[in-house]
C-alpha cells in the first residue's frame, strides 16, 4: 500500500493549497444540491466533504481523483428508497445504511480483486444508465427553477407530465433567477473557466433574494441548516431493511468501481505515477463506511471535480484535506450564510453540472461505432426512465450478456492456405471449400470451446469436410486461440471426431496451449489424435503419410 499524499512537496504545498480552496467554492454548492436530488437535507452533503473524504484521501493510491457525491449517484439513492417506500427519517437512516453497505461490498472487491465485476457495465450501459438518470435529475431540476413542486415520489413520465400541466403556475422571478444563473454559469466558464462560477452564481443570487425579499415573492430558499460537526451514528434499522437495501447497493458498488478506477487509471496514466486499483477499491469502501457512520450518504469519484484540480496542476490529494477542512468551518461558523440561498439557483447550478452527463456526443460516437451497443445504450437511458436506475441496469445489464453469449457462440473460424514456401507459416485465411494441402484441411476456431458453441465448432468440421473440394485424409485443428474447453464443448468435439473417425479422417491438432493440452487428455480427446507444433508441421506430417502418428515438430510460427 503507498504512503499517504504521494507527491506533496515543499514546492507545490502552497499550489496545492489554492485548488484546495478552488475545490471548497466547487463542492460546497454541488454537493447542496446533491443532497436535496437525493432527497436529503443539505447537510448530508457537507458532512460527506468531511470525514468520507479525510478516510479516502488519506488512503487512497492515486493523487488526483476526488471522492464525492455525484449526480448519477445521488439519483440512484433517490429512485432506491423512493421505491422501497422510505420516507421521513427512516430516509436519512437508510441512505446512510445503503453507504455502509455499499463501503462493505467496495472493501470486498478490493480484498477478493473482483474489480473486474465492474466491466461487465459496458460502456454503452454506463452511457445509457448515466444518462438516464441525468434526464431525470434534470426534469426535476428544472421544476425547481421554475418554482414548481412535483410529487418526489411519482415516476418519471408522471414528473413530466406533472410540471408540463403547472407551467401556468410557474413563478416568474425563480425563472428570471435560473435564467440568469445559467446564463452566468455558461459564459463565465467560458471566458474564464478557473473562476468558481457556481459559487459566484449562489452568492449573487442569495444577495439579490435577500436584498429584494424574494422569497417573501415565491421564491423558494434553502433554509436553516443545523450548525456543528456531522453527527455520527450507526443507523437503526430493521435487519429485513438492511436486506432490501442490497441491490441498490450493488448497483453503487458496481458503478463506483467502473467509474472510479477508469478514472484513476486515467490520471496516472497521464501524469506518469503508479496506481493500485485494490487500495483504491479499499479507500472507496472506507469512505463509504465513514459517509454511513457520519449521516451522510453515498460517495463515489467525481469526474468534473477530478478534471478541475487537474487542471488547476494539483498533483496530490492535499486538495481534499483543504476540502474538508473548510467545509467544518463553514458547518461551525457560516451556516447562517446558508439559509438564504434560493433553490432556482440550486437548480441552475446542478443543471449544467448535469447536462453534459446526458451522453449526446457518446450516443453519437456508439451510432457510427455500433448499432447494437447503441441499442444496448438507449435501452438502459429509457430502461432507467421507464423502470428505474435498478431495472434499467438489468435489463441492460442481461442485453449486454446476450451480446457477449451471441459475439462467443460464433466465433471466427478459417480454413487455412496452404503455401509452398517451407518458411511461411500456415496462418492466413482461405475459402472455405479449399484443401490446406493435399488430403488436409487445416480449420482454425477462434474462441474458447463452452455449451455455447460446442456444436457450432462440431458443425464447421463436418461442413468443412463435406464442402471440401477434394477428398480429406486429416484434419488438423488449430487451437492456438482456443484457451478453455468445458463439458459440453468436449462432448461436441467428441462426437466429431467420432465422425471423423467412422470416415477414416485423421483428427489433429496444432498449437495447443498447455492448459487446453491438459484439459483435452482430462476428456479422452488426445488419444490417438496426433498434435503438431505448427501448422506447418502438421501438414508436412500428414501429407507424407496419413497414418503418421505424428512426432511433435518443433519449431515455431
Amino acid at each position: 500500500m503507498q504512503r499517504p499524499l504521494q507527491g506533496l512537496t515543499r514546492k507545490n504545498i502552497m499550489r496545492e493549497v489554492v485548488a484546495g480552496i478552488t475545490l471548497l467554492a466547487i463542492s460546497v454548492p454541488l454537493n447542496i444540491g446533491y443532497a436535496q436530488i437525493a432527497g436529503l437535507p443539505a447537510t448530508a452533503g457537507l458532512y460527506a466533504l468531511i470525514v468520507p473524504t479525510i478516510v479516502y484521501a488519506l488512503m487512497v493510491s492515486s493523487r488526483q481523483v476526488v471522492a464525492s457525491p455525484d449526480a448519477a449517484a445521488a439519483a440512484l439513492v433517490f429512485s432506491s428508497l423512493v421505491g422501497l417506500g422510505a420516507a421521513g427519517e427512516n430516509f436519512a437512516a437508510m441512505a446512510a445504511a445503503q453507504a455502509i453497505l455499499s463501503g462493505l461490498m467496495l472493501a470486498a472487491f478490493s480484498f477478493l480483486k473482483l474489480g473486474f465485476l465492474a466491466n461487465f457495465l459496458s460502456k454503452p450501459i454506463l452511457i445509457g444508465f448515466v444518462g438516464g438518470l441525468a434526464l431525470e435529475i434534470l426534469v426535476s431540476q428544472l421544476a425547481k427553477m421554475l418554482g414548481i413542486r412535483l410529487d418526489a415520489a411519482a415516476e418519471f413520465f408522471e414528473k413530466v407530465a406533472e410540471l408540463f400541466g403547472a407551467l401556468g403556475s410557474l413563478n416568474v422571478f425563480s425563472l428570471v433567477i435560473s435564467a440568469a444563473s445559467i446564463g452566468v454559469l455558461l459564459i463565465g466558464r467560458r471566458l474564464a473557466p478557473l473562476i468558481p462560477w457556481a459559487l459566484v452564481v449562489l452568492v449573487a443570487a442569495t444577495a439579490a433574494t435577500v436584498l429584494w425579499g424574494l422569497e417573501s415573492k415565491g421564491v423558494a430558499v434553502l433554509g436553516e441548516v443545523p450548525a456543528g460537526p456531522p453527527q455520527f451514528a450507526l443507523p437503526m434499522l430493521d435487519w429485513s431493511v438492511w436486506v432490501a437495501l442490497i441491490p441498490s447497493a450493488l448497483a453503487l458498488t458496481l458503478v463506483t468501481v467502473a467509474e472510479g478506477l477508469l478514472v484513476s487509471r486515467a490520471y496516472g496514466e497521464k501524469h506518469g505515477y503508479p496506481v493500485n486499483p485494490d487500495q483504491d477499491l479499499l479507500a472507496f469502501g472506507a469512505a463509504n463506511v465513514a459517509a454511513g457512520l457520519s449521516s451522510s450518504f453515498a460517495v463515489g469519484s467525481s469526474t468534473s471535480r477530478s478534471a478541475a484540480m487537474d487542471q488547476a496542476g494539483s498533483r496530490t490529494q492535499v486538495p481534499s484535506l483543504v476540502l474538508a477542512a473548510g467545509t467544518l468551518l463553514l458547518l461551525l461558523f457560516g451556516t447562517a450564510l446558508l439559509a438564504q440561498i434560493p433553490s432556482p439557483a440550486i437548480g441552475a447550478v446542478v443543471a449544467v453540472a448535469v447536462f453534459k452527463l446526458l451522453g449526446l456526443m457518446e450516443f453519437g460516437d456508439l451510432w457510427r461505432q455500433s448499432r447494437f451497443e447503441f441499442a444496448i445504450g438507449v435501452v438502459c437511458f429509457v430502461g432507467v426512465l421507464a423502470f428505474g436506475p435498478l431495472g434499467g441496469l438489468f435489463l441492460a445489464f442481461v442485453l449486454s450478456l446476450i451480446n457477449l453469449a451471441r459475439r462467443a457462440a460464433n466465433p471466427a473460424t478459417d480454413v487455412l492456405q496452404g503455401s509452398d514456401d517451407p518458411q511461411a507459416s500456415l496462418l492466413d485465411s482461405a475459402q472455405p471449400t479449399t484443401l490446406t494441402a493435399p488430403g488436409v484441411l487445416v480449420l482454425r476456431f477462434a474462441a474458447p470451446v463452452f455449451f455455447a458453441n460446442g456444436t457450432i465448432l462440431a458443425d464447421r468440421i463436418t461442413g468443412s469436410v463435406h464442402d471440401a473440394a477434394g477428398e480429406v485424409r486429416a484434419l488438423v485443428l488449430d487451437a492456438e486461440a482456443i484457451t478453455d474447453i468445458d463439458v459440453t464443448g468436449a462432448e461436441a468435439l467428441g462426437g466429431a471426431k467420432a465422425w471423423l473417425a467412422a470416415r477414416g479422417i485423421t483428427l489433429a491438432y496444432s498449437r495447443v496451449r498447455p492448459e487446453l493440452r491438459q484439459r483435452l487428455v482430462h476428456f479422452g480427446l488426445m488419444d490417438p489424435a496426433q498434435e503438431y507444433a505448427t501448422n506447418r508441421a502438421a501438414v508436412a506430417a500428414l501429407q507424407v503419410s496419413p497414418a503418421n502418428t505424428g512426432d511433435d515438430v518443433e519449431e515455431t510460427l
